[in-house]
């Protein structure tokens, strides 16, 4: 369906282990989980994560981990690309409502085409949201294998979309699935683990938890036959549930590898794809401002876990790392070479990883319309609208003293970083891509409308 000359010359092993040295590769990514949305991130509404707590104790958590994006679309645009997600055109929620016909651009050599070019089974369960037409599937980009939900958000039982669309596909297909979303994935990682066993994986899971609507494993629906309203769900209850759900089912992933004696051959790394919505305060960290949609620390510091047995040493770290750099990471720990044409915007942790390095200087970037930031050091600068400001996190985490009439210099300075920048990677993006033969506006819905916002 595309072509992949930045591939076509890559020898499978050249420059890197052999093939049954490789670790497995898990990437597991929640969705609209704040900063403290986890029992090890002091969680204070009572959320228990004990599987991904062990995962913390075992292994790398780091306490100044951020999204690429405030959004869901351009972070999942960053990860797969190691990019900015400005360079690839996908800059905000890619909408059911409105964008059924865009998606990810074949020019972007994704992740998942690294790692199955070197020989490794990729597969992907859970949220896509980077393309609604089968055009863009996960399976026309890198994955083998894939199931789950293409748009921003299903029902978690009738798995309807935000325009009440049926979205459960099996490959580039959609076929009805019965099951709480949250469990079906885990299912589907813990049936492609036990298969590929004997050879090197990446497996991508995209949990919809906790992102709206709020619904536990025992809840009806909310969109479609049967559905009742989302006012009638106790929503504190059942978002607790949808997070300890997700941690039950990392439990089972990580069950599983231990089962199968490859603890210490697979890499898991854990993070959300932005922080937590206005009014669902439960994952938030009330020492931070902002929230999902902001370029305020609230916004954008998520958690993030790496865990390898053996080889990352438990440990916590306050090194600044972004979504984007997970794509060179996972390059450098598989002996994966990075494909000639990627040039990612994401470092190397591997030695943070494995040795507790310093990472090197560098300022981070983020835009969404007309707010923005730079992040150099513990400066921040931050950008809403007309209104400009300068703050030092190392004693004002909450963003709450403007210090740029005190330092002028530094404000300056990343405001100038942050002009170029934008100008820079806003120029000649590769996307998004347009499939020209679906309309860009949804279908009629097949049932009355549950909810409709933003991520429509």
């Amino acid at each position: 369906m595309k072509t992949k000359n930045a591939l076509a010359g890559l020898c499978l092993l050249a420059g890197a282990a052999s093939a049954a040295s490789r670790p497995n590769i898990i990437m597991i990514m929640a969705d609209d989980l704040g900063y403290a949305g986890l029992s090890c991130y002091g969680n204070e509404y009572g959320i228990q994560t004990p599987n991904l707590d062990r995962m913390a104790a075992e292994g790398l958590r780091f306490t100044d981990f951020h999204s690429n994006g405030v959004v869901c679309s351009p972070t999942r645009a960053a990860l797969m690309t190691g990019r900015y997600q400005q360079r690839t055109g996908i800059t905000g929620v890619v909408k059911a409502a409105t964008d059924r016909n865009k998606g990810l651009s074949f020019k972007e050599t994704t992740m998942a085409e690294m790692f199955k070019s070197a020989g490794y089974r990729t597969a992907m369960f859970g949220k896509w949201h980077l393309g609604y037409s089968p055009i863009f599937n996960p399976i026309h980009h890198g994955f083998d294998e894939y199931v789950g939900f293409v748009s921003g958000n299903v029902d978690y039982q009738s798995h309807l979309d935000q325009e009440n669309q049926a979205d459960w596909w099996k490959q580039d297909k959609l076929v009805p699935e019965e099951g709480y979303q949250t469990t079906l994935i885990g299912n589907h990682a813990v049936g492609f683990i036990a298969r590929n066993k004997a050879d090197p994986f990446f497996l991508y899971l995209a949990f919809g938890a906790p992102h709206y609507p709020i619904q536990g494993p025992n809840d009806p629906p909310v969109r479609g036959a049967g559905a009742v309203s989302e006012k009638k769900i106790d929503t504190a209850r059942a978002y607790r549930e949808m997070i300890e759900s997700m941690d039950a089912e990392i439990g089972r992933v990580r069950k599983e590898i231990d089962t199968l004696g490859l603890a210490e051959d697979t890499i898991i790394f854990f993070c959300s794809d932005n922080g937590q919505p206005k009014n669902e305060q439960w994952s938030g960290a009330s020492a931070l401002r902002g929230n999902k949609g902001t370029v305020y620390e609230g916004g954008t510091r998520v958690c993030g876990i790496a865990c390898w047995p053996g080889s990352i040493k438990p440990a916590v770290t306050d090194e600044t790392a972004i979504t984007m750099d997970l794509y060179p990471t996972f390059s450098t720990l598989s002996g994966v070479p990075l494909p000639e044409a990627v040039h990612c915007d994401g470092v190397d942790l591997s030695a943070l990883w494995l040795k507790g390095a310093t990472l090197p200087a560098r300022s981070l970037f983020w835009n969404m319309g007309a707010a923005g930031a730079v992040r150099n050091g513990s400066w921040k600068y931050v950008v809403v609208g007309n209104k400009a400001a300068l703050y030092n996190l190392a004693d004002d985490l909450a963003e709450s003293t403007d210090l740029s009439a005190r330092h002028p210099e530094k404000f300056q300075q990343l405001e100038k970083q942050y002009k170029s920048w934008k100008t820079e990677v806003e120029r000649n993006p590769t996307g998004p891509q347009i499939d020209p033969d679906v309309n860009a506006t949804a279908a009629e819905p097949v049932h009355s409308s549950a909810r409709l916002d933003s991520e429509k």
